[in-house]
């Protein structure tokens, strides 16, 4: 061991010379300088250059491989879409801090002549008198041209057959997810309608006073101890006793004798309009009945009366205070109640006075063999309302041309503009409001016109006016076939059923990827969802949420131009895949 020990000891001063440099910091580092002089490192260890530690800019670009594949398109496309949500997350950030500065800085300008300069004549013009918000709105009716629309091109021609079994409840299954729609909807149809059975026949017997008395006397009766006869109470096993003549002349035959009805609630407010409603008007008394059909998940449904059978009267208009007629029902007919009569309606449909419910589709063909035998209508009332009908149409001829290839702007403008003025949350607003809307938005109606039209509207002889019946009159609306669709695409975008979305959730269900511009190369899915995501904003009350009355104008505006309800269809079917 000795001898080992001299000999690497006595080996040439050349070989361990790189490590001297190494003594002083293993002396001052170790308290046992003497073992790090006599094992000295072996020469085949390489020296350890300490400055080659020191972090380098050049680093990452020599970990990485020169030899790794490009990434692919999916990848790049999901890094787009990561990179944009974030840089959207940012802006909106942005915005409401600068929102909450501006807040506390008081503004010489009301906010009426913000969305004057905003909405109405618009930053920049072109010679066509469109402004850069509606060249970017009129981008969504490209889904029209999708070459992907191609097989509903074909059955265009049929567009008139089809929407007339759609809205007898046939369906025009053209596609597979049609037919499973067309299925599902009867199968909830004859879900409510075997409820109502339910309800109406086995609640007869059971609340009849009689049944009481039955059972009292039957108790009452003395019957003897006997070993071998049960006691009543184990003997009487049904829950009523079926042998009962009640007084109710209800029965299966007469109440099948009844027109089925869907309906909406007419109303801004996102939750009460996707509810969905299905009606019935029974001809034997003259009553009707509707039910709320609810959903909660896959397999869960419940279904609960939302007006109770009962005999009804018109509420306002012409008809106000006459009783519900098989005439009054059909498709785009508008059903009013008193809310105060219905105890049991939510709290946000009570605080309004009248609750109006739209019928969307009906049963042609029984409503049509049920008007052969009911009662002949009142011919001075129906030539009012054709004159009320005229009256409306001219002024609605007048203002189309104002509204052409501007529907989006001034739609939601004009919704923006009526929830400012109206301070008390009612959805009602004062005759001289709606005359400052109309100088506002610069649309001419002469005076006489304005007149026939607050007289036809004031019907309850009222000093206000709901500002959602005053624009559907001036500017009409879209059939309820169109509207159907606007509804659907909300409520698959609304899953909390809360009545709002954010526009981050539009973000990420809106794909512009069969759009023509983008399969022609033109423009991007990203250049498409931007200008769409844009115009949306602009006609929001709030930067990061959209609610349903903002959504419903927006497509209201953009149905405006279009002639044909399937293309009209196609800029909702294509981009949110309904």
């Amino acid at each position: 061991m000795d001898l080992e020990v001299k000999g690497v000891a006595a080996s040439p001063t050349s070989q361990t010379q790189p490590f001297s440099g190494r003594k002083k910091p293993l002396q001052q580092g170790w308290t046992s300088g003497p073992w790090a002089i006599q094992n000295a490192y072996p020469p085949v260890v390489p020296r350890l250059d300490l400055g080659s530690l020191v972090d380098s800019d050049d680093e990452d670009q020599d970990i990485i491989p020169e030899n790794l594949p490009a990434p692919s398109s999916k990848y790049k496309l999901k890094y787009q879409q990561y990179n944009t949500e974030m840089k959207e997350g940012y802006k909106q950030y942005s915005q409401r801090n600068s929102e909450k500065t501006k807040s506390n800085v008081p503004h010489p300008e009301s906010p009426e002549i913000k969305i004057d300069d905003k909405c109405v004549q618009g930053k920049e013009s072109s010679v066509d008198g469109l402004t850069t918000l509606d060249r970017k709105a009129l981008l969504q009716q490209g889904f029209a041209e999708s070459p992907c629309n191609a097989q509903h091109s074909t059955r265009k021609s049929n567009a008139g057959i089809a929407e007339s079994w759609i809205r007898r409840g046939r369906g025009a299954a053209g596609t597979q997810n049609d037919a499973q729609e067309v299925v599902a909807a009867e199968k909830k149809k004859q879900t409510v309608a075997e409820q109502v059975l339910v309800d109406y026949l086995s609640r007869a017997v059971i609340s009849d006073p009689e049944q009481n008395l039955t059972l009292e006397k039957q108790e009452s009766t003395c019957i003897l101890p006997d070993s071998k006869v049960a006691p009543l109470r184990f003997r009487k096993r049904t829950l009523h006793e079926t042998k009962i003549k009640t007084q109710s002349t209800l029965t299966e035959n007469v109440l099948s004798h009844k027109v089925q009805f869907d309906g909406r609630i007419i109303t801004r407010n996102g939750r009460d309009a996707c509810r969905e409603l299905i009606g019935f008007f029974f001809t034997h008394d003259q009553s009707l009945t509707i039910y709320e059909y609810r959903q909660f998940g896959k397999n869960r449904t419940n279904v609960l009366p939302f007006i109770h059978k009962s005999i009804y009267s018109h509420q306002c208009g012409r008809r106000k205070g006459k009783q519900y007629q098989v005439g009054d029902f059909y498709t785009g007919a508008t059903l009013t109640f008193l809310s105060s009569d219905h105890p049991g309606l939510p709290e946000s449909i009570k605080k309004n006075t009248l609750l109006r419910v739209r019928i969307t589709n009906i049963d042609q063909m029984v409503l049509d063999s049920l008007k052969t035998a009911s009662v002949e209508p009142d011919d001075d009332i129906i030539c009012q309302e054709a004159n009320d009908s005229l009256v409306l149409k001219a002024i609605q001829d007048v203002l189309k041309e104002k509204l052409h290839k501007r529907g989006v702007r001034i739609l939601t403008g004009l919704g923006k503009y009526f929830q400012q003025l109206d301070k008390e949350g009612d959805g009602l607003l004062h005759k001289s409001d709606f005359k400052q809307a109309l100088k506002v938005f610069h649309f001419e109606i002469s005076e006489k016109d304005f007149e026939s039209l607050w007289y036809i509207l004031n019907g309850n002889d009222n000093d206000k006016v709901d500002y959602g019946e005053f624009k559907r009159a001036i500017i009409g609306e879209m059939n309820e076939y169109r509207k159907s669709f606007v509804r659907k695409a909300f409520m698959k975008l609304d899953f909390n059923k809360t009545g709002f979305v954010s526009v981050i959730d539009i973000s990420k269900c809106y794909c512009a990827k069969k759009h023509p511009q983008v399969a022609s190369g033109h423009s991007t899915e990203e250049d498409i969802k931007s200008s769409f995501l844009e115009t949306l904003r602009e006609s929001c009350g709030k930067s990061d949420e959209v609610s349903y009355g903002e959504f419903e104008d927006y497509y209201e505006g953009l149905s405006i131009g279009m002639e044909n309800d399937e293309d009209f269809v196609n800029i909702l079917r294509t981009p949110w895949g309904i």
